[in-house]
């Protein structure tokens, strides 16, 4: 039997919080309460109420609290002292739980658990410091502004003594320097839509729409962009012209209008893009729209242009054995893309927007939110967990308490492809996946009798019996590859034959990420349906990762306490905070996860921030207007 707790993923407070303002400083003293010491088979958890954990591959899970600044941009960050007090140290009878990886959504577990690192054989204390900082540049509520993210650790571990100092009391003091002048104070336009000429009349509607609406917006083409700007590629042209948009026209929102220019075979893109060069050992690139969101990076108090190559090499977005750039991260723009590969799809979404966003408002289908999700990971040996389902249980509770909740999980016994389409075809304002995915398919999976099986929930060829006309979604979907959107039929047929031949003939290794020929990836056909489907997506571009089990002993499930499971079910908690531009709403998710962990210390934690990308209008009216 599945285990699904109720989980509250705001805590009660354990520690108190003053701060003192003047003109150049900020202080803040964070009292901590006393830590708890959990027996965890032959480790034990130190849980400390209203922290986060580390989760570093190997090192002990300490807890850890989050604490960000954001001043006006052009702000310089001049000194920040850390003072612990009040240390006192503790003796244990058993060494504290090391944090276990990540898990791709695509990777088997067995046997998988959590292994001492190097650390526990040195004779220091982790972590060294009482805390660490990141700045960066970015926007929040529509405002660029400078985000001074601090963690600090009341705990730090010497595992060969096997003894803690514990700092009940932790004061921090920020001195700054206002700027001058203030920055980005234009405002002409809101959206930047970017497309090739050949969109620019099928989009036109839009920007009528949208300039009714107040959201005063510009149209350039690619191909003014090309040839004007300089750039060491297409892409970084275009980013070059984002900077400008902001600087002189003041604009929050760019669409990206354009995806391959074929669904068949293609290695023309419409729309440039980039590709991250973030090696995890199971695919060494793929695509990132975050790239054209962050355009700045925190530069001795200045907003500087971030060209994603901070060694200079020419390989964007990297960590490899080569090498590793160091990156802002933060997005500066609010940014979807409508991958559209001919007049037709434009059509079609610049329609599906325009009767959203004048009829959803008020409506009762939009206060369904679709569940979908099973038993992501076997971890029946020990909490047995229904990932997926825990995972659609928190976003859900997440959302405002006026919405109803459809259930397609594998548990209640009607996870099945038709009993999807069918609780799609009734219309919601959410649909949440929660699962495993490819480029063509997403699926839950079971694990009763000890036997790994795939369940399909949705795959591509069926969602033009999706009969939802007009009742549009907000899809957050959890799984592999489902937003891969420079899938073709060419390169999805041509990758099945290899595996066929190379896997199962000759007995070769061979992974491919397509399951079945697909012209288009998941999350965007689901978007780009002319008569039903969702109204944006939400996915990963390449391989997901999620978290098993409850190895930070606090009482959650790991699976939305951490990566992927972390950034669905926020998505859902910000818009219920009364965030409801889908693009603000994207990007705010991004910096809050940024803010949380340490996504150029994490190859993982960063890999999920690039990859997370939305497939629809960034400017788009959660719910409609009224």
């Amino acid at each position: 039997m599945k285990k699904l707790v109720a989980i509250l993923l705001a805590g009660v407070l354990a520690f108190t919080i003053s701060i003192a303002n003047n003109s150049n400083s900020v202080a803040t003293a964070v009292h901590f309460s006393d830590v708890q010491i959990k027996e965890n088979n032959e480790y034990v958890n130190v849980i400390v109420d209203d922290c986060k954990y580390l989760r570093n591959d190997g090192y002990p899970m300490l807890p850890y609290y989050v604490k960000t600044y954001t001043f006006p941009v052009g702000t310089k960050i001049e000194e920040i002292k850390v003072e612990a007090r009040n240390v006192e140290t503790i003796k244990l009878d058993k060494k504290i739980a090391p944090a276990p990886p990540a898990v791709s959504l695509n990777m088997k577990i067995d046997n998988y658990r959590a292994k001492e690192g190097e650390i526990y054989s040195k004779d220091v204390f982790y972590p060294e410091d009482w805390y660490s900082y990141k700045i960066g540049v970015g926007i929040k509520d529509g405002k660029r502004v400078v985000f001074l993210s601090i963690h600090l650790y009341p705990l730090k571990y010497n595992a060969v003594r096997n003894e803690a100092l514990y700092a009940h009391d932790i004061n921090v003091r920020v001195k700054y320097e206002l700027p001058v002048k203030a920055m980005f104070t234009n405002d002409e336009y809101d959206l930047l839509i970017i497309c090739p000429e050949k969109f620019v009349d099928e989009l036109q509607p839009l920007k009528e729409h949208k300039e009714s609406h107040g959201i005063k917006t510009l149209i350039e083409t690619v191909e003014s962009i090309t040839s004007s700007y300089s750039g060491r590629d297409n892409a970084e042209k275009v980013k070059y012209a984002i900077k400008d948009a902001i600087e002189q026209y003041g604009i929050k929102y760019v669409m990206l209008v354009g995806g391959l220019d074929s669904p068949i075979k293609s290695d023309t893109w419409l729309v440039p893009v980039r590709y991250s060069h973030l090696d995890d050992q199971a695919e060494k690139t793929y695509l990132t729209d975050l790239y054209f969101a962050d355009v700045y990076k925190y530069e001795d108090g200045q907003p500087v242009f971030d060209d994603w190559d901070s060694n200079g090499n020419g390989v964007f977005a990297e960590w490899s054995m080569r090498g590793k750039d160091v990156l802002d991260l933060y997005p500066d723009v609010y940014v979807g893309r409508l991958a559209c590969r001919n007049e037709k799809e434009v059509e079609i979404m610049v329609n599906k927007i325009i009767y959203y966003e004048e009829n959803a408002a008020g409506s009762e289908w939009f206060k369904r939110a679709i569940l979908v999700g099973g038993d992501t990971f076997d971890d029946t040996a020990t909490t047995n967990f229904y990932e997926g389902e825990v995972a659609n249980q928190v976003f859900f509770d997440n959302l405002p308490s006026d919405f109803e909740a459809i259930k397609v999980w594998y548990s209640e016994g009607n996870m099945k492809q038709s009993n999807v389409i069918a609780a799609i075809s009734q219309g919601g304002g959410f649909l949440h996946f929660s699962g495993h995915g490819s480029p063509g398919e997403w699926m839950a999976k079971s694990f009763e009798g000890g036997k790994a099986k795939y369940i399909l929930g949705l795959d591509i060829y069926h969602m033009p019996l999706l009969k939802n006309e007009g009742m549009y979604p907000v899809t957050v979907i959890g799984g592999c590859h489902n937003s891969m959107f420079n899938a073709t039929l060419y390169d999805s047929v041509t990758e099945i034959i290899k595996s066929i031949i190379l896997k199962y003939i000759l007995g070769k290794p061979f992974t491919t990420w397509y399951w079945i020929p697909c012209p288009e990836c998941f999350g965007w056909f689901i978007v780009r349906q002319p008569a039903g489907g969702a109204i944006a997506s939400i996915g990963c571009t390449g391989l997901g990762y999620g978290s098993v089990g409850d190895y930070d002993g606090n009482g959650i499930p790991d699976c939305v306490e951490y990566v992927l499971g972390w950034a669905e079910v926020h998505l859902a908690k910000f818009y219920a905070e009364g965030i409801d531009i889908l693009g603000m709403t994207h990007s705010t998710v991004l910096t809050e996860y940024i803010n949380t962990f340490d996504c150029n210390g994490d190859r993982i934690d960063r890999k999920t921030v690039e990859e997370w990308v939305l497939l629809g209008d960034p400017t788009l009216k959660i719910g409609g207007y009224e």
